[in-house]
Parts: C-alpha cells; structure tokens; sequence
C-alpha cells in the first residue's frame, strides 16, 4: 500500500533577499486574514481599522513620541536579556529585575532628592539602579551555577517577590494610604532640547550599538555564544562556563537597572506594581524574533509597540471590546512568528510502499 511520508529537516540558509520576501509576504497574509475577520466579527470596514491603527501610533506629535519612547523602553529591556537568551540561560526575570531597579531609583528620588546637589543625584539614582538589577539578575544566576536550579522558574519567582516588594513599599511609604506614590518630575532625568524623552532615546540607541558590538566584536560575546552552543564544548576550549553564566546575568542585570532608571527617572517619575506593564515578557518575543540581534531588535520593538498602540485607537475608535484588537495584533504576530518556522526548516515528503500481511 503506498502512503506518503512527512518529515522535517533543518533548511540550508536562505539568501537574505528571500528571508526578507518570506517576512513580507507572511505579514501581507496576515493582514488579509486580518480583514476577513474584521469583517465577519464586527461588520466594520477593514481599511478604517488599519486607519485608526496608524492613526493611533502616527496621529500627532505626542503620539509619535510616546511611539518612540515606549520603542525604547522595549528596546532596552530586550537588550537586557538578550546575552543571557543567546547563552541559553533563560532569564524570564527581567519583568522583576527593572521593577526593582525602578524601586531603588525612586527610593534614592523621594529620600535623597532634596540633600543631593542634582548632577550628583543623578549619578546616584544610575549606580543604585544598575545595582539592584545586577543583584536581582545575580541571585538565580548564583543557584544556577552552584546547584543546577532551574532558572526559567527562579527568575519567574523573582519577579513575583519583586512586585511585592513594591506593593509593600507602596503601602508603608503613602501616608495616604491610596497606595499610589505621586510623581516627582524635579528629581527625574533631565530633559533635553524640550523633550522629555529624547534623553532615554538617546540612551538607549547607544546602548543598542554598544550590546551589538559586545554581543559581535569582543572575546566575552564569542564565549557567550560558545556556552550557548554547547557547554561541553566550551569546557573542552578552556572556556570557565560558571564564570562565563555570572558575568552575563551580571551584564543583564546592568541594562535591566538602565531600563529601571528610564522608566522611573525619565518616564514616569514616579512607581507601581505595574510599571514595568508586562515589557520583561514581551522583550522575551522581541529578542527571539530579531535572533538576539541587537539591530533587528530595532524593528521588532517598533513593530510590538505599533500594533499594541494602534490596537488601543481601534478600540477606542469603533467603540469595540479590547478583545477585537487584541485578535487582530495576535494574528499579525501568529503570522510573523510563524513564518520563521518555513525560515529555519523545511517539510519534505516521501513516498514509502507497505505490504499488506
């Protein structure tokens, strides 16, 4: 009886020319089954939707601001576990590890903001913050490498405990009571050239180079990249994997303090329990879409940032439930992921003959 066989084998790699018509065509996809959807669930012109997505991330000045500052911010965060990913430690603890950076730069703000000449309460907020990353990131690093933990479920613990720290800090520190910690804007990053923003930008585009060129161009980025190939492969070349698995969260922790830092000192100037809003775990999608490439990392953060911002405008704009929008981004995004699959293999076919008994 003749039958067919299916199996799948890792694809040679493609040209980029045709990486590039693979995406593009996988995002065009999604947006017609995008429309066919729009149509039959809200009755609604599928042209005026992707309008009020553009016009909620293009459609004035501030808009597009607040587009490139929450670019940014994504951005950063990406690039805070990107070392770590490529060496195959899986940090899901930057959500916690910027949330309590973010605490340490508010404490130095509400508690030293007035004894501090400024130039130098700045300097403290970025040490303070850089700290507490290095020290959230270090601790499951250190049971990783003594006792074999399991890091996904550890940094995802930290998390949770760094939310309450927050909440507890919140609670004691309002006299309120309301929980709710009032901006401090004099105490923040200073703001360039009018623009309270362009300062964190400007960080972070430099951050992005200096991580490409760490992650490229230096001895440490190599090493990282051999741990995340192969651990007794780096063993056998001489390389310490222990000292490699410190350094890197050590690393990972200093751009988590960074994105802390923005967040708190240059965005909100002020903390919550939902600062941070879930970016730890959508720079984890953002960082494995771009390959752990820090440029690419560029366009997936914009791409993110779009669609959330434009989904918000869809809602708002037809009156519709979150849910409509939040389908749309989540078939775009189905698509995009997707797509790298036919990227990295191949499905092929086989035919095979079997006697029957």
């Amino acid at each position: 009886m003749k039958g067919l066989n299916f199996h799948i084998a890792k694809r040679e790699p493609m040209a980029w020319y045709k990486n590039v018509l693979v995406r593009v065509v996988a995002i065009l996809a999604s947006l017609i089954v995008s429309a066919v959807v729009i149509m039959l669930l809200t009755q609604k012109n599928p042209l005026q939707i992707y309008g009020s997505m553009l016009s909620g991330a293009f459609g004035s000045s501030l808009r597009i601001w607040s587009l490139v500052q929450n670019t940014a911010i994504l951005l950063c965060i990406s690039l805070a576990v990107t070392p770590a990913f490529k060496m195959k430690f899986w940090n899901c603890g930057a959500e916690g590890q910027v949330l309590i950076s973010g605490l340490a730069t508010t404490c130095v703000m509400m508690f030293l903001g007035d004894a501090l000449p400024y130039p130098l309460l700045i300097i403290v907020m970025l040490i303070v913050s850089v700290l507490a990353g290095v020290v959230w990131a270090v601790i499951p690093a250190v049971f990783k490498a003594l006792w074999n933990t399991n890091e996904t479920l550890f940094t995802l613990m930290m998390n949770y405990v760094a939310i309450q720290f927050v909440a507890f800090f919140l609670k004691y520190f309002v006299k309120s009571g309301s929980g709710v910690l009032e901006p401090m804007p004099q105490f923040g990053l200073p703001v360039l050239f009018g623009h309270s923003y362009l300062l964190n930008i400007i960080l972070v585009a430099a951050l992005t180079v200096a991580v490409y060129i760490y992650l490229k161009k230096t001895k440490q980025g190599y090493e990282i990249a051999v741990v995340g190939e192969s651990e007794n492969t780096a063993k056998y070349i001489g390389i310490n994997v222990r000292k490699v698995v410190m350094r890197t969260l050590v690393v990972s922790g200093a751009l988590c303090g960074i994105a802390g830092l923005l967040l708190v000192g240059g965005t909100n100037h002020t903390i919550s329990t939902t600062t941070v809003d879930g970016r730890g775990f959508t720079a984890i999608m953002v960082s494995w879409l771009a390959k752990f490439n820090p440029i690419y990392m560029v366009l997936t953060s914009f791409l993110i940032v779009f669609l959330q911002k434009g989904a918000g405008q869809v809602s708002t704009d037809f009156r519709l439930p979150s849910a409509i929008s939040d389908i749309v981004t989540g078939i775009i995004l189905f698509f995009i992921i997707g797509c790298e699959f036919f990227l990295q293999y191949e499905i092929l076919i086989s035919k095979n003959r079997k006697e029957n008994d």
